[in-house]
């Protein structure tokens, strides 16, 4: 199988489209931005692009990036929009953009094109989804509109973007974790985690190993052990009289990290039941004592 384009059919297919180049519509008056060449634009002249899934732009790396084009200048232009009336939006390149508008430049280069806010969104969104400081939640988000907005079946989204299906699924189906879980996604867990996570059908459980991943600092791997002991308790539970509850899972769960030994809990149908608590010596017992009189 032949191996996919890192930019699928993204901004480098589309921006090699002659009938998206501005300069196609122009007179030979405007023939210095013939395909291919860099005009220098005013930044004045430039809007931000209101389709960037980027909604958040780290201030040490604009500070870095900043410092960088003061000393060598924008290596690599940004690309625009033509809007009317002498005004350009960015279509990438937007961290460069407000990098040199901290330096204090007066002018970019960029490279000039037309599009419809349709193709703009495409373009925009297969660019910047390739970008690896991206967090999950803006990357499924920007798969989201994808699919949404510029009418992609999910196998022409993940050829678009260059994944594979069963990845570009796993970050929409991000969307459907509770929304505590989505941002904690921005700054706070993994991707990791919350795959891990997606897994399981009960809100208040996912809500709950979420509490414990923050609380704890758990590791994707430890994660992973705790829903499958979860997926497991059902099975389990048909071999006894009573299946624990929620509540009564999440107190055996606490009593475990609290006494840091096994616990066993087993529930009567009459509202009951009995607390096994294992400890390994004397001393183990001791310390147990000691952490349940506190």
């Amino acid at each position: 199988m032949a191996k996919k384009q890192a930019l699928g059919r993204g901004l480098g297919a589309l921006l090699s489209d002659a009938s998206t180049d501005i300069t196609s519509n122009l007179g030979i008056e405007h023939k210095e931005n013939v395909v291919g060449n860099i005009a220098m634009l005013r930044i004045s002249q430039i809007d931000v692009n209101p389709f960037n899934p980027r909604t958040e732009f780290d201030k040490e790396g604009l500070a870095e990036l900043a410092s960088s084009i003061k000393e060598l200048g924008i290596v690599q232009p940004l690309t625009v929009r033509k809007l009317g009336n002498d005004k350009f939006q960015i279509i990438s390149g937007e961290r460069r953009f407000k990098a040199s508008q901290i330096v204090g430049l007066t002018e970019v280069p960029a490279y000039i094109r037309i599009a419809n806010d349709q193709a703009m969104l495409e373009m925009a969104l297969v660019e910047n989804i390739q970008r690896r400081d991206l967090n999950p939640m803006e990357i499924a988000l920007s798969y989201k509109r994808l699919v949404d907005e510029c009418a992609l079946t999910q196998e022409a989204l993940a050829d678009r973007v260059g994944k594979k299906r069963s990845s570009t699924a796993n970050y929409l189906r991000l969307l459907n974790l509770p929304i505590e879980i989505q941002n904690a996604l921005k700054n706070l867990i993994s991707f990791g985690h919350a795959r891990t996570l997606i897994s399981i059908n009960d809100e208040d459980v996912q809500l709950y190993i979420f509490e414990m991943i923050i609380k704890q600092n758990l590791s994707v791997r430890k994660v992973e052990e705790m829903v499958r002991e979860t997926k497991d308790a059902p099975d389990k539970a048909k071999k006894s009289p009573a299946t624990l509850s929620f509540s009564q899972q999440k107190m055996k769960t606490d009593l475990k990290q609290l006494l840091s030994t096994k616990i066993n809990v087993k529930a009567n149908n009459k509202g009951g039941g009995n607390i096994v608590i294992s400890f390994k010596s004397e001393d183990d017992l001791e310390r147990i004592m000691k952490i349940i009189d506190a």
